[in-house]
């Protein structure tokens, strides 16, 4: 259509739903075609209002805690993929409910680590955002006092240890990459003998995401990452652009939220996804784009993923 200026869209891959996540929304849905609604979640199972409105649709209910499940239900009721303290399974099972772990099995390999750690007796500080449920899961996995957190660099360089000698940690799966270099980086400075995790904890989709972004965030006039705000990995895509050097990046839940006093006068523009944000959503703002512009799309292509986690047990074919 004639008169539009043209638009380079950029747009990343991988982006979007990473396993874990696919897992965690699947497990909601085949629980509802198994056993009916309702079915309880707690806790958004991933951080996208989108799809939990979808899943609160079909049959889903969404409680923050478990009191709010009716006594004597019973209905399935599913943790999310962000993982819950010890102490959930232990209410549910007091409660009689039948409880479903949706939890990411790379967050259950952070549990796994600190609680390995703990049992050899290393005091265990885990690098992470305070209040995040995530961080919240893997604390509650140890005992009150035997997680220490650091969130920043300013915090490792303060950090005053029990036994300098006797210290191991592990990370939240979602955490910016370059940030947590840099603490690990100050933490083993100041403590040589510092454990660290047999394997990176931030998990695969996290690193090729922002990966991703590094790659285009210099060719683009502006960034957009659909997400929402109270997701930690797409918040560290946002920041990825702008450490980047990407003049303009911004975190988008739907079309309607672009501000188009910013994003109305480009001729470039990149689009990424956070790990719970799905692709419809992705599409919904590259169409936004395309009413006012001339766009021309680009996939810039960075990995190839084909990571795969089957459901949990309850819900499996064989279970029946």
């Amino acid at each position: 259509m004639a008169g539009k200026p043209p638009l380079r869209v950029l747009l990343c891959a991988p982006r979007g739903f990473c396993a874990g996540v696919v897992r965690a929304i699947d497990a909601v849905e085949r629980a509802l075609v198994l056993y009916g609604p309702p079915v309880y979640v707690r806790h958004e199972i991933v951080h996208n209002k989108y799809v939990v409105e979808g899943l609160k649709a079909k049959g889903a209910v969404f409680v923050e805690e478990l009191g709010e499940v009716p006594a004597g239900t019973r209905a399935p009721v599913i943790f999310s993929a962000h993982g819950v303290p010890k102490s959930v399974p232990e209410d549910a099972a007091s409660r009689n409910f039948f409880a479903i772990d949706a939890t990411c099995p790379l967050v259950t390999k952070v549990h796994r680590e600190a609680t390995v750690h703990y049992k050899k007796g290393h005091e265990v500080v885990l690098i992470g955002h305070a209040g995040h449920p995530e961080v919240i899961g893997t604390m509650g996995q140890l005992p009150p006092g035997a997680v220490s957190l650091v969130e920043t660099a300013e915090q490792a360089r303060h950090f005053t240890p029990r036994d300098p000698e006797n210290l191991a940690y592990t990370t939240q799966t979602t955490l910016s990459i370059d940030d947590t270099a840099e603490i690990v980086a100050i933490l083993k400075e100041r403590f040589p003998a510092m454990v660290a995790p047999h394997k990176e904890d931030i998990c695969y989709a996290t690193t090729n995401r922002q990966e991703a972004v590094k790659k285009v965030a210099r060719q683009v006039d502006a960034m957009i990452v659909v997400g929402a705000p109270n997701s930690s990995n797409s918040q560290r895509l946002r920041e990825a652009a702008e450490r980047e050097g990407c003049p303009n990046a911004a975190l988008v839940q739907r079309a309607g939220d672009i501000d188009w006093s910013v994003f109305g006068a480009i001729a470039s523009l990149a689009v990424t996804a956070g790990a719970s944000a799905p692709e419809i959503l992705v599409e919904e703002i590259i169409d936004a784009f395309a009413e006012r512009f001339d766009v021309e799309v680009e996939t810039v292509h960075t990995v190839e993923e084909d990571v795969f986690f089957p459901l949990p047990r309850q819900l499996r074919p064989d279970a029946a």
